[in-house]
């Protein structure tokens, strides 16, 4: 049996090598803390807040329900819901039963939550009042027993009741009287006749969350989470985050169906005695008010957040020493951009630096981290304790040397049990290697220094093959982004005949700056200078905004479906279409002789 490769322990400080683990569930974990805790702040909402004595008797009522209407250890329960109180307290009151949470966005389309009940087999669901439309629209197609609905005034405090049903409540269509659904207030006086045992003995590996992504193929899956998964990252984010205190405050933004969201924000607080701040829809503004609002010591959200952040003059003055720290994940933070967060930060009294964590779904979220005493440019960090990364050459279990890039591989205790349903999918991307470990292929591009510091490239699939070269978006985004018209930018693959692809550049411009040919230009000849010729973006698009998928990454997907449908609609108005001059591939010496896309 081969032995695993651990550099980044010789860099770890006074950060443990190994963790101890909680055995049982995730509520356990929360109870623990909720007994030794029990007045301290478990979360707050619009003002309104829950000691953990009080969140604790909310889950045990939440669950004697669950149990009054027939949900056995087991089943799945959709939680289709925004940040809020219901949303917590459901998610905890599910696992005490027993059940696994299964974790949906509650914007996603009619046909997109059909699928997520029917992919899961849920049972039951929670929602708000406000999307009750989307459920009673699919109900004929799922098996769906029970659908409660919950209110967001339920969970306010009862001046800010009257507030929000004057205002934000007045747009929400009235759920029928007569709609087949429980009202939350009606399912938690239900558990109150409820007399047997709810409380289910779970053990640490048994499921307990579904999360839902697109996995290293693309294709949306459902993944598996154990209770030791969410516990172990609980453990893991506290251990490398030696500052942490109980008591102390999440900005919660990131939403509980992310894994991000709901590991970090939610679950790694509360099973550490933090504070969560629930903020269910934002903005940039609203982001910057909630933090000089609530002086929170911790925030995490992805690079998009973070740079429309930069653009917030309610920001200007703003005294932010109260952060301990400042997480990015969930996409590529830039080196440009996290340049310029650093100085903001320090420009407003923190004395800390953005950390950036790299991770995948099937892990949960991030798997490592940036180090607080220590940190390279463009690396994404070091490996969590008990986690192990390596990188192979791509198709294979052949581990590379240290600096060649391949495809990351990692294994630890925040490994996924499997996609659900898809067996096959499980089979390819979580795999015994000789070591006697399963690792996580996640389909990254990337490499490992030798002190064990991480480089994340570009997902396998995105990267761009043009005249037999290899093109990294990634790369190039950060030489774009670090231009000073550029507020930021996207690549992408154009498919091309001859070149087999070409690359093509979105930009978003800063503010005071005009999409002119004269900028364009401007643009042109600094990529001239910067980037190899095979490399050079064809086309620069100016674009006021960047399409974002539901979780604040760049949706690249969408400007590839884009151009795929210009092309269609060409060819269809153009059937010969010729190849002009400049866009015949170019064989020169700078192509040919240029190691890397960067020169």
């Amino acid at each position: 049996m081969s032995t695993v490769r651990t550099p980044w322990l010789n860099n770890y400080g006074d950060i443990p090598a190994k963790l101890e683990y909680k055995t049982g569930t995730m509520w356990e974990a929360v109870a623990d803390v909720a007994a030794e805790y029990p007045d301290y702040v478990a979360y707050a909402f619009m003002g309104r807040q829950t000691t953990y004595q009080k969140f604790a008797r909310d889950v045990a009522a939440c669950a004697k329900s669950l149990k009054k209407i027939g949900i056995n250890p087991g089943d799945r329960v959709t939680i289709c819901m925004p940040n809020c109180p219901q949303t917590v307290i459901m998610f905890y009151a599910v696992n005490v039963v027993g059940a696994v949470a299964n974790m949906v966005h509650p914007l996603s389309s009619e046909n997109e939550i059909a699928f997520y009940l029917n992919e899961s087999k849920s049972i039951a669901a929670i929602t708000l009042d406000q999307f009750y439309g989307k459920f009673a629209a699919i109900r004929s197609r799922v098996n769906l027993a029970n659908l409660i609905i919950a209110d967001v005034k339920d969970a306010l405090s009862p001046l800010m009741k009257i507030g929000y049903s004057l205002t934000a409540g007045r747009k929400i269509p009235k759920v029928p009287d007569d709609a087949p659904v429980i009202r939350w207030n009606d399912f938690i006086r239900m558990g109150r006749s409820y007399t047997g045992e709810y409380k289910v003995k779970r053990d640490k590996l048994d499921p307990a969350v579904i999360l839902y992504s697109g996995g290293t193929t693309g294709i949306t899956k459902g993944i598996l989470l154990s209770n030791l998964n969410f516990n172990a990252l609980a453990a893991q984010i506290i251990a490398t985050n030696p500052v942490f205190r109980p008591g102390d405050s999440m900005l919660a933004v990131m939403p509980m169906f992310h894994g991000f969201g709901l590991g970090v924000s939610i679950h790694s607080m509360l099973a550490n005695g933090g504070r969560c701040i629930l903020v269910p829809r934002f903005t940039a503004e609203s982001y910057a008010r909630l933090i000089i609002k609530y002086r929170c010591n911790f925030i995490a959200g992805v690079p998009t957040l973070y740079e429309a952040l930069l653009r917030q003059s309610v920001m200007d003055g703003a005294d932010l020493s109260c952060l301990k720290g400042v997480f990015s994940g969930g996409d590529s933070l830039s080196v440009e951009l996290k340049k310029r967060f650093d100085r903001f930060l320090a420009d407003h009294n923190a004395s800390v630096k953005i950390r950036e964590g790299y991770g995948t779904t099937e892990c949960v979220t991030a798997s490592c981290l940036t180090p607080l005493h220590l940190a390279k440019e463009g690396s994404i960090g070091q490996p969590f304790p008990d986690t192990y990364y390596k990188i192979v050459a791509p198709g294979t279990e052949d581990e590379v040397p240290y600096g060649t890039e391949g495809e990351i591989c990692l294994s630890g205790p925040t490994v996924m049990m499997e996609y659900v349903n898809h067996p096959e999918e499980t089979a390819k991307t979580l795999r015994t290697h000789s070591d006697g470990l399963k690792w996580i292929h996640t389909g990254d591009l990337g490499c490992m220094d030798e002190d064990g510091f991480i480089y994340f490239r570009q997902r396998i699939k995105r990267m761009i093959v043009t005249s037999g070269y290899n093109v990294y978006p990634s790369q190039l985004e950060n030489i774009l982004d670090a231009h000073e018209l550029v507020q930021m930018s996207c690549v992408i693959g154009v498919p091309d005949p001859l070149k087999i692809q070409k690359v093509k550049a979105f930009i978003v411009l800063k503010p005071g700056y005009q999409p002119t040919d004269e900028n364009r230009e401007i643009i042109r000849e600094y990529c001239r200078k910067n980037i190899a010729r095979y490399a050079m973006p064809y086309d620069i698009e100016f674009r006021e905004s960047l399409p974002k998928t539901l979780v604040g990454k760049v949706a690249y997907r969408v400007l590839e479906e884009e151009e795929a449908a210009k092309r269609a609609a060409n060819a269809a108005a153009k059937p010969a279409e010729t190849v002009s001059a400049d866009e015949k591939p170019e064989v020169s010496e700078t192509d040919a002789t240029a190691p890397a896309t960067v020169r």
